[in-house]
């Protein structure tokens, strides 16, 4: 099963596998989202989920103010469902 992920506001989308994190599948689609360590450290490949749900299997280092603000690490995130992302604040 694969999920559908937008993002905005350049409507570039991609498919993201199950059980594949949002980094990954976006970097195998050839995408240009912004990285660097890969493993939820340096907080680059953070953005805002405006729709969707996603899990993790470690939970990551996000304040509760920036999890209720719908910000997640894409490096480290699961899509669990169709997702609608943005970098923008």
């Amino acid at each position: 099963m694969s999920y559908q992920v937008v993002l905005y506001p350049e409507n570039i989308t991609f498919d993201i596998e199950k059980g594949q994190t949002v980094l990954d599948a976006a970097l195998n689609s050839n995408i240009n989202f912004p990285n660097r360590c890969q493993v939820g450290a340096c907080a680059m490949c953070m953005c805002k989920k405006l729709e969707g749900q996603v899990s993790y299997h470690l939970e990551p280092m996000l304040t509760e103010k920036e999890q209720q603000q719908g910000w997640i690490f894409a490096c480290q995130a699961i899509a669990e469902s169709n997702l609608v992302l943005t970098f923008a604040d």
